[in-house]
């Protein structure tokens, strides 16, 4: 059965120095974040024929060019995919931007999808933008009589919580467990049901965690 694979972009500078970095078109890789993504190729070639996507921002355009170069796969660019928008805490790095980004993020993890980021994005505005194009990308290449694989790169907060939407998954699972730099995701689609196989290192059937969110939310 074909799966979508929701994948992390590689380390980029605002990482290393947790700068809040989610406008359009973003920081680059670090030669770190490239190297994570050459890896990461190497690591994981499809068993079946797929296809390779991204958002429009450089670094995971960047992350699915490494990626494509070492499969031999063409990769484009789709809307709607990019990393929750920050709003006015754009380009921040002090504790309290972080702090409202934060207590934000766990209001959406506990289920509040209209509270909004200062400036920014609700989740429920998240959802709106996301999850049409997953459902384009599950009726042109997850269904149907060939099925492909599809690596989508996108962004650790978003994914975290697009995933845990699609596959419901426990809230303070998806809240609690970090996606690392070029980590991903594996989903299943059938008959108009997702299935979450591997959340990073954990795979299914995935407990109820009872810790807070993780330190770094993009991750």
């Amino acid at each position: 059965m074909a799966r979508l694979h929701l994948v992390r972009h590689g380390e980029t500078t605002a990482n290393v120095m947790r700068r809040l970095d989610t406008a359009l078109p973003g920081a680059a890789l670090t030669d770190f974040g490239a190297r994570q993504g050459a890896r990461f190729g190497l690591e994981n070639r499809p068993e079946r024929e797929a296809v390779l996507f991204s958002s429009e921002a450089r670094r995971a355009r960047q992350t699915a060019e490494l990626i494509g170069s070492v499969w031999d796969v063409h990769t484009e660019a789709v809307d709607g995919v990019h990393e929750v928008q920050a709003g006015e805490l754009e380009d921040r790095s002090d504790r309290e931007a972080h702090h409202v980004f934060h207590d934000v993020m766990e209001k959406w993890h506990a289920g509040d999808l209209d509270v909004r980021i200062p400036g920014g994005e609700s989740l429920a505005m998240v959802y709106d933008r996301y999850i049409p194009t997953v459902d384009d990308l599950a009726r042109s290449y997850l269904t149907g009589t060939e099925p492909r694989d599809v690596f989508l790169v996108s962004h650790g907060a978003a994914i975290r919580l697009i995933a845990a939407r699609l596959a419901g998954i426990d809230s303070r699972f998806a809240a609690a467990t970090h996606l690392g730099n070029t980590g991903s995701i594996e989903l299943e689609y059938a008959d108009g049901i997702w299935v979450c196989h591997r959340w990073g290192a954990e795979t299914a059937p995935f407990d109820r965690v009872d810790e807070p969110l993780v330190d770094d939310p993009m991750g």
